[in-house]
């Protein structure tokens, strides 16, 4: 194809200086973790290959000093291709390969570019190509991402919630349904709700990290397995398990493994989930805190920065606002991945360095938002006791505990009056001589409103997984 020029502190190689000049498209190039998770598959590509006797030890040696450099981090600023370039990733695996026989070519004492000792295709990509190793590196630095980022942070937002269910096991408020007055609810009870919204997401974390175990490398160009030895694969996912804790496996059947994505959109869909119960949870507390005195004010949100640079004294739930936008944000990037997932085309899908930037991007913002919302707005939460039991002492939804005892119809004229006269349930009934006074204190007692449905369950459930 010609002569290139390349930097000369750089390095990569022709294939990925062509790569740069072809791919000027955004400021986005593939996430760190991505490129550390393709340096370890790299490192243990050239373990196995000595192992088997496909690579001499020599050369082996230095691919794999070279690729562990990758894999620390130590080489991520000779990466810097866009994510929107080849769908398969082969500028990526390339550039990768070139970095990796250059760094052995400088641990030789040997020019850049020689290609005299390692040579990027036939050594460090020997047994492999981008169509099994860039889907591998995908689900691998995927589980990782989900283990090491984004279940850590979950934990920490479902006990700073738990905590405050414990809390306010005993503080009485009103229930909403249709953003009406209902029944009562304990501001505990309610929170337990959002902890085990969080229990679950932590529970389709699992699953999704259960999702990646299959890898396609060993499949080479189209899952055949061409130019690979019969047991590369099989002794790669080994070592990847070892290395890393989880179960890795050859895929099933490479053909799937390499022509489709259906495993990248199930995860999309738990981050999705994820994003929406983070959403639910980050919306109802800044309802809950709106005010201070014409909202709801149940909640006293964690004053963190100024509100307004014309209201003096406004403070905003800005950590809510935080979250919402970092899930919103997040669903539009798992929607691409499910967009992306049509896009795989007889044997191979040609979109996963988009994929790989869409997940791991949505699951360091999810991370971040949930740990950023716990430890500046849950963790500093403040109930308004006083104000929670105005409303529910006040609440024209008790005239459902009268239904029992004086049937819907009358109960729902009650509450019609009620309404009308501004005054209480209780204040109508005794007028209307329903029941004796001592029964109407017995049961419009919001205590006796609660249920048996607590939050300790929520705890135990948690704590279990």
């Amino acid at each position: 194809m010609g002569g290139v020029e390349i930097p000369a502190e750089s390095l990569y190689g022709a294939s990925t200086q062509r790569a740069v000049e072809n791919f000027r498209v955004s400021e986005y190039t593939l996430p760190g973790g991505f490129l550390t998770s393709l340096g370890l598959l790299k490192r243990i590509c050239a373990e196995v290959n000595v192992e088997l006797g496909e690579l001499n030890e020599d050369l082996g040696d230095l691919i794999i000093d070279a690729a562990q450099e990758v894999a620390d981090g130590r080489l991520h600023a000779h990466f810097p291709i866009d994510v929107f370039q080849t769908g398969s990733g082969t500028s990526t695996n390339m550039n990768v390969n070139e970095v990796i026989a250059n760094r052995c070519s400088q641990l030789a004492g040997k020019p850049l570019g020689s290609k005299g000792s390692v040579h990027p295709n036939d050594h460090v990509n020997l047994g492999q190509s981008s169509n099994d190793v860039m889907p591998s590196v995908l689900h691998i630095s995927v589980a990782l991402a989900i283990r090491d980022t984004l279940a850590p942070a979950l934990n920490v937002l479902e006990n700073a919630l738990l905590r405050k269910a414990e809390q306010w096991q005993a503080i009485i408020k009103l229930g909403r349904t249709h953003l009406m007055d209902a029944t009562p609810i304990t501001l505990g009870q309610e929170f337990s709700g959002y902890a085990r919204q969080i229990s679950k997401a932590r529970s389709r974390c699992k699953r999704a990290i259960e999702i990646q175990s299959e890898l396609a490398i060993g499949g080479t160009a189209v899952g055949t397995g061409i130019n690979t030895h019969p047991e590369f694969a099989h002794l790669v996912c080994l070592r990847l398990t070892e290395e890393t804790g989880f179960e890795f496996r050859e895929a099933e059947n490479h053909f799937e493994a390499q022509s489709c994505r259906d495993d990248s959109v199930e995860v999309a869909g738990h981050l999705s989930t994820l994003a929406v119960a983070l959403t639910k949870i980050a919306n109802d507390i800044r309802l809950l805190g709106s005010g201070p005195r014409a909202g709801l004010g149940e909640l006293s949100l964690p004053a963190t920065q100024p509100g307004s640079s014309i209201m003096p004294g406004k403070v905003n739930p800005v950590m809510s606002e935080m979250l919402v936008q970092s899930a919103h944000y997040s669903i539009g990037l798992c929607q691409t991945v499910t967009r992306c997932g049509q896009d795989g085309q007889l044997n191979l899908n040609a979109t996963i360095p988009l994929i790989a930037h869409c997940l791991l991007t949505s699951i360091k913002i999810l991370a971040n938002g949930a740990q950023t919302f716990a430890d500046r707005c849950v963790s500093g939460l403040e109930a308004n006791q006083e104000r929670c039991q105005s409303y529910a002492e006040n609440a024209l939804g008790l005239a459902t505990a009268l239904n029992p005892h004086i049937g819907y119809d009358k109960a729902a004229e009650i509450a019609k009056i009620a309404f009308k006269e501004g005054k209480s349930i209780k204040e109508i009934a005794l007028r209307m001589k329903v029941l004796d006074e001592a029964t109407l204190a017995r049961i419009l007692d919001p205590r006796q409103m609660l249920g048996t449905n607590g939050h300790s369950k929520t705890t135990t459930e948690s704590n279990r997984q």
